[in-house]
């Protein structure tokens, strides 16, 4: 059996950014017993429908999972690792923010079985801080660098670029800074403005102003050169590493495997007696919580995706990738060629655009130029 990827969602921010449409909220007061004892519940009850499986990946997302008691993971940790069996290099992230409150908590969040940390870090510029709406400094963004990289054995950090008055030369010396601390895993996000955010008011009524495209593409292609000098090559369209430090749990992903989605608004893809079930749990922490309480589950959607939209899915997440996609795990996983799933017209113009194009190992992959084109080309191409 394909290996497990687990998702576990903290749905509790501190404060909400103004760019993020995730799926977070603000209390004043959290019960972390109550949040402890229904995540686990809620994971029992969808081991118990999988069954025994390998377990590649936990990734614990919100939110600010820093902001969960470390006991809480150790908790969930333990119980992924009794209901499944998992791989010797089990990889377990959580994300993080710098702040001195949640970096105080790292050495306790590695005790709890956590081997790899994701910083939140977004910039190391005051003034991009307090306007991305952070609630951490420059400062401690690098000294929170300095002591995940002394406590855990694999460390990433976001940063968020293209925005408003970005110079290329202030951005490679903010790569710099951030990559000599941290050099192996690196998430690079061009800010975009997303529907119900705070940015998308204020964006639209002209509080700022973001970066032309031409220019968005020099910040993207400086990031790529700077990366590399530390050794980290983009392997994903948003994603650097260095060999070996790639995230097995989004891979999983990317790759179209198998993952379970625990908590509030998370998603989870399963294949199970042949079919693809899509399932979606409730978004509301409070309503989640009372779904648990009379069932065991906050699911509140779940069907089996028919070929094409597995088709679909597996080839937008596939080609994000710079190793491509392998038509034969395209056809196992939706139950359609290659060629059933594209348009042969619209696959031959994009590879004679160098757009996309065949290895000699036989996968299909997008070049430099076309992972910078997915989102306007992907939907032409698909059937």
């Amino acid at each position: 059996m394909e290996p497990l990827a687990l998702y576990i969602h903290w749905p509790f921010c501190l404060r909400k950014c103004p760019y993020c449409d995730f799926n977070s909220h603000v209390r004043e007061r959290i019960d972390q017993a109550t949040w402890r004892d229904a995540l686990r519940r809620e994971l029992a009850h969808e081991a118990g429908r999988v069954g025994r499986r390998p377990l590649a990946s936990i990734f614990f997302g919100g939110g600010t999972p820093s902001l969960m008691e470390p006991a809480t993971a150790a908790a969930l940790i333990e119980d992924a690792r009794h209901l499944f069996d998992p791989l010797p290099d089990l990889e377990i992230t959580l994300e993080a923010n710098p702040t001195s409150v949640e970096a105080g908590r790292l050495a306790e969040i590695r005790a709890a079985g956590v081997n790899r940390l994701s910083l939140g870090v977004q910039a190391l510029d005051g003034e991009a801080l307090r306007f991305l709406g952070r609630e951490h400094s420059a400062a401690e963004a690098m000294a929170a660098l300095e002591t995940g990289r002394r406590i855990f054995p694999r460390l990433s950090f976001d940063l968020i670029y293209a925005r408003p008055g970005q110079p290329e030369a202030a951005w490679r010396d903010e790569l710099r800074r951030a990559l000599a601390l941290a050099a192996d895993h690196l998430s690079l996000y061009q800010l975009t403005i997303e529907p119900g955010t705070r940015f998308a008011t204020e964006y639209a009524r002209g509080a700022f102003a973001l970066p032309e495209p031409d220019e968005a593409a020099r910040l993207y292609w400086a990031t790529v050169e700077e990366a590399g000098r530390f050794g980290l090559a983009p392997y994903e369209v948003s994603n650097y590493a260095q060999p070996g430090a790639e995230s097995r749990h989004n891979l999983a992903y990317w790759r179209y495997g198998d993952y379970l989605g625990i908590g509030p608004g998370a998603h989870q893809r399963l294949l199970l007696g042949g079919e693809m079930l899509a399932a979606r749990r409730h978004r509301a922490p409070e309503e989640w919580l009372a779904r648990i309480a009379r069932q065991g589950h906050g699911t509140v959607e779940e069907e089996a995706l028919v070929p094409t939209d597995r088709a679909r899915e597996a080839l937008l997440m596939g080609l994000r990738l710079a190793e491509g996609i392998d038509p034969a795990r395209i056809a196992a996983r939706s139950g359609l060629t290659l060629a059933e799933a594209v348009d042969p017209a619209m696959l031959l113009a994009c590879i004679e655009e160098g757009y996309l194009e065949w290895t000699e190992t036989g996968r299909l992959r997008a070049t430099d130029e076309g992972r910078m084109r997915l989102d306007a080309m992907l939907p032409v191409l698909l059937r």
